[in-house]
């Protein structure tokens, strides 16, 4: 399993083209282009309740807004939806969300990339708790390694979002909020313990509240192991290959009488993964986020957002038992936001922030710290049925200079039932310290990696259902590729990627229905034999149905994914075959209320796939989890 820090080929590699409007499709995107409040009126495709338009939402225009205002395409996943699902970690969640495509190298704990509307992986901006995280060396974030027993809420944004948040989001932003309790509240407990095949068991204890009425607090715990799989038979290496990790958060914060908020928190993820490989096979890794924000109303239309914390990214590596590496990424993080209400319905969001990303380690870099200072402004609006969104965006980096990014949205209500909007937005992807700097391979006369994406959407409702279609096109140029001519990374590659998103949900009396369709077509534009081939990794086509039943103290439901094949590589030549998996699972309530007995079985049908070549999938699994939640 290619492991944090080195320059692998667990991502594929990347290819794309100039924008312009060269077909039927792409000149039906530029008049009707719409930003999608899809998941405004459908939830977050299969997880999210499909009529809670009044969900608060934070990630779309960094600054609070609901689902139903939003002119992006949002999803949003509940602490209740993870439970619900059963979920054991966020590949659970995310497999099958619209635009979402998942490559992973040998089941639970390995490597896992997460591929946004077509585009890279590390072409999506994950943060924590207002914190960005990831890799500075290899520029993704290790999603395999966040414990979704710590999580409360995860917003996931489709679309580019440079304009407001600068590298990185090409294919869209995905953030993570850990769990926090609620001042006034009474101290609450919550406990989960669950085991199944192959050896797996998970332990979740923690305990949050208020103090007062004007504090509140949270804290947990959590395991979890398996013995795992043969993550990749082909090696020869017939063995198990299992996964440890043990994980911990805290936070708190405080209101004070004025209405300024102060918050601290704090994730810390620890895990042992072995692997499958000829110059390593275990590593020991650690993600830990520390960060604080300040919230205040300073006038009565000013409010002022202040964050700043840390992320590290640590991986030990070893080849059976003997040390062969170690990496230690940080990125501090500092950002200033000001909401201004200029007139009614109005809003001007000004903002900065500062990045500083240093590499230790073992591994000598030519260079190991880059900072990066960015400025952006945002202005909204609600006039009647119209609605408009407009951002800009500078950012000042001290390896490649300076950027600027823009985004325009606008959204059109035809009654209660039915809108339709337009978007366009640029975006850029800073190379990471590997594509610069690594020994022997980085080349540091790169440039940043660019898009200019369009899309059109419409949404609406019909009776007791919620609907929503996306179709978007997004080009993107200098994509940084391995080139043979210089032995080295080079701007080399295009890509053009055309998707449709669409999403149905349903709630009749005791029944919720979701269902997401996703078609794909990421087009490799690079000169050169490959020209016309798809890019690596992503289905063209993919989709998946959730039923769930509540009846008395029972519940029970059911999940069918499937997806199309793929091609491994950049020539087309290794073709991974579409797959369909059913999962499903079943609740009882205990003697009290918040105790439940929850049964989960995946891949039930013992389906024989791959995601990425010569890696395997787990068969059959099945997991009993007692668990208590305090009730509402």
């Amino acid at each position: 399993m290619p492991v944090t820090g080195v320059p692998t080929a667990v991502d594929a590699p990347r290819l794309p083209s100039r924008f312009v409007l060269r077909s039927p499709f792409a000149a039906l995107l530029a008049l009707c282009a719409t930003p999608s409040w899809a998941d405004a009126t459908t939830g977050a495709t299969q997880v999210v309740d499909a009529v809670d338009l009044d969900a608060l939402i934070v990630t779309a225009s960094r600054g609070s807004e609901t689902l139903g205002q939003s002119l992006a395409s949002v999803s949003v996943i509940t602490r209740d939806d993870i439970e619900r699902l059963q979920a054991q970690d966020l590949s659970d969640l995310f497999a099958g969300l619209p635009g979402v495509s998942i490559a992973n190298n040998g089941g639970v704990g390995k490597s896992t990339s997460l591929f946004l509307r077509g585009t890279e992986s590390d072409h999506t901006l994950v943060m924590l708790d207002g914190i960005k995280i990831g890799s500075a060396t290899s520029g993704s974030a290790a999603f395999e390694q966040i414990p979704v027993d710590q999580i409360e809420r995860i917003e996931i944004v489709r679309g580019p979002r440079s304009s407001l948040y600068g590298s990185e989001a090409i294919g869209g932003v995905i953030q993570i909020f850990t769990r926090r309790g609620s001042a006034g509240g009474a101290a609450q407990p919550f406990f989960a313990i669950g085991a199944g095949n192959r050896g797996s068991s998970r332990a979740e204890a923690g305990l949050r509240g208020g103090i007062g009425t004007a504090g509140w607090y949270s804290l947990g715990l959590g395991a979890r192991r398996t013995d795992g799989i043969d993550a990749r038979p082909s090696t020869g290496e017939h063995d198990r290959d299992g996964f440890e990790s043990l994980s911990g958060s805290l936070a708190g914060g405080w209101r004070f009488a004025n209405g300024t908020e102060l918050s601290i928190n704090w994730l810390r993820a620890q895990s042992e993964n072995e692997y499958d490989g000829s110059s390593q096979n275990q590593a020991d890794n650690t993600q830990q986020t520390l960060g604080a924000n300040l919230s205040a109303t300073p006038l009565a239309h000013w409010r002022l957002l202040l964050n700043a914390g840390q992320s590290r990214d640590l991986s030990d590596n070893f080849r059976n038992g003997s040390a062969v590496g170690a990496f230690d990424t940080r990125r501090d993080y500092a950002a200033w936001i000001n909401e201004i209400d200029v007139a009614a319905g109005q809003q001007l969001s000004l903002g900065a922030d500062h990045q500083r990303d240093r590499v230790g380690g073992k591994t000598d870099y030519a260079e190991n710290d880059r900072r990066n200072s960015g400025v952006f402004a945002q202005y909204r609006a609600q006039l009647g049925a119209h609605d408009v969104q407009a951002s800009l965006r500078h950012d000042d980096n001290e390896q490649f200079g300076g950027r600027e990014t823009g985004g325009l949205a606008y959204g059109y209500r035809i009654g209660p039932a039915l809108r339709l909007g337009a978007s366009y937005g640029t975006a850029f992807k800073a190379p990471t310290f590997n594509e610069l700097y690594f020994p022997n391979y980085g080349n540091a006369d790169l440039d940043p990696e660019r898009s200019d994406s369009i899309e059109l959407s419409a949404s609406g409702a019909i009776g007791v259902a919620h609907w929503a279609v996306n179709a978007f096109e997004t080009r993107v140029d200098d994509l940084i590729a391995y080139d043979a001519d210089i032995e080295a990374p080079n701007n080399i590659d295009e890509a053009r990627i055309r998707g449709v998103e669409t999403q149905l949900g349903a709630r009749i009396d005791d029944l919720r229905v979701q269902a997401a369709w996703t078609w794909l077509d990421p087009e490799n534009r690079a000169p050169g034999a490959d020209n016309g081939k798809l890019l690596p990794r992503r289905a063209r086509s993919s989709g998946r149905v959730d039923l769930d039943y509540d009846f008395s103290r029972y519940a029970v439901g059911a999940s069918v994914f499937a997806a199309g094949k793929r091609y491994d590589n950049v020539s087309n030549s290794s073709e991974l075959g579409g797959y369909a998996t059913l999962a499903l699972r079943a609740e009882a309530q205990l003697w009290s209320p918040g105790w439940r007995l929850q049964l989960s079985g995946s891949n039930l049908l013992d389906r024989d796939y791959e995601t990425a070549a010569t890696y395997a999938q787990p068969g059959r699994s099945y997991f009993v989890t007692l668990r208590y939640t305090p009730p509402v």
